[in-house]
């Protein structure tokens, strides 16, 4: 049975595995130098180090995005590809019942395949997540438009790949099972697989641990951007968590009397007009007339534990799936 399993997985199985094996090594290749680069860089920058990073990060961008939207598809393609056909292919054709009159029971059929190709899944995602998120390592540092504990950081690095893979594929076994026609469970896999991806950091992660909630003085270090409108002359405040890579869920302005505002006046004395003489003054101002910046986030300091409870969390509903695999097997598949 191993070696059936293996005749009809291996060419997909090689596939994936030799288009794994290229993207390791172009990426052995380049981390090292892009991380000589980084402390050449950092070592030689002196004062100037933020317009370093702002280029270094500039130069890098693309390839950053690149590596992270490989690592991003490889569960969804893993399920599309190797999970939805597993089943529905057998079903489709009737080979199955060819196999079970070979003195071979359903489930052993089924456990079989199961654990064989799931092992294929978890280890092609683990080497995958590994190598990126040791040549991310370096840029990650300095990519502060994407925190670690953002959707598209978070979701492509560490462990947690490895878990949607594994769901990503049981997703795709049972669809097939159920829909017993190829294509049709291929679609299906991707839709219900895209929406659970969207649901999660959404509805799911920010409550996976108690939030950080944190009313302080407004300074730079909590501002994503500052805007006037002239047409009114009043000032809008956009947050952001207070600990580099953190991830703010939630950030709004009090007045002194602790009433959330959208907007706030500019002070008479004219420090936030655009002809004040610069931010510091402008918050020390809005400091000094009692505003305060209220803040919900959760600190960079929970990326491993955000990690593992995700993971485990996509590995329960990958078991789940699985058992109901072999109980849908046994009641209702002929």
């Amino acid at each position: 049975m191993i070696w059936l399993t293996w005749r009809q997985f291996r060419t997909a199985a090689l596939a994936v595995f030799g288009a794994l094996a290229a993207f390791a090594v172009i990426l052995a290749i380049t981390g090292p130098a892009l991380a000589s680069e980084y402390a050449t860089g950092i070592a030689a920058c002196g004062e100037q180090c933020g317009n370093f990073l702002n280029s270094f990060y500039d130069d890098l961008q693309g390839a950053f995005l690149g590596v992270t939207a490989a690592i991003l598809v490889l569960p969804p393609v893993i399920g599309v590809f190797w999970g939805a056909p597993l089943i529905s292919r057998e079903l489709e054709a009737g080979t199955h019942r060819l196999v079970w009159n070979q003195s071979i029971t359903r489930t052993h059929w089924l456990a079989v395949k199961l654990t064989l190709i799931g092992l294929a899944v978890m280890t092609a995602t683990a080497l995958a997540s590994v190598a990126v998120t040791w040549w991310s390592s370096t840029v990650d540092q300095v990519a502060e438009n994407f925190p670690r504990l953002g959707s598209l950081v978070f979701d492509a690095r560490g462990i947690v790949p490895i878990g949607y893979s594994a769901f990503a594929f049981a997703l795709g076994v049972v669809v097939g099972m159920l829909i017993r026609r190829t294509l049709p469970a291929m679609a299906v896999t991707l839709a219900v697989f895209v929406a659970v991806q969207l649901a999660m950091p959404f509805l799911v992660r920010p409550y996976l641990l108690p939030s950080t909630q944190a009313t302080v003085e407004i300074s730079e270090s909590i501002l994503d951007g500052l805007s006037i409108s002239r047409d009114d002359n009043t000032i809008r405040l956009e947050g952001k968590a207070p600990d580099p890579g953190g991830w703010l869920l939630s950030s709004r302005i009090l007045d002194p009397s602790g009433t959330a505002v959208e907007r706030i006046p500019s002070p008479a004395n004219g420090a936030c007009t655009p002809r004040g003489e610069g931010m510091s003054d402008c918050l020390a101002e809005l400091n000094r007339l009692g505003y305060r910046a209220q803040l919900s986030y959760h600190p960079p300091t929970r990326f491993w534990p955000f990690q593992w409870i995700e993971t485990g969390i996509y590995l329960a509903a990958t078991l789940t799936l699985g058992v109901f695999c072999f109980w849908w097997l046994r009641r209702r598949v002929s």
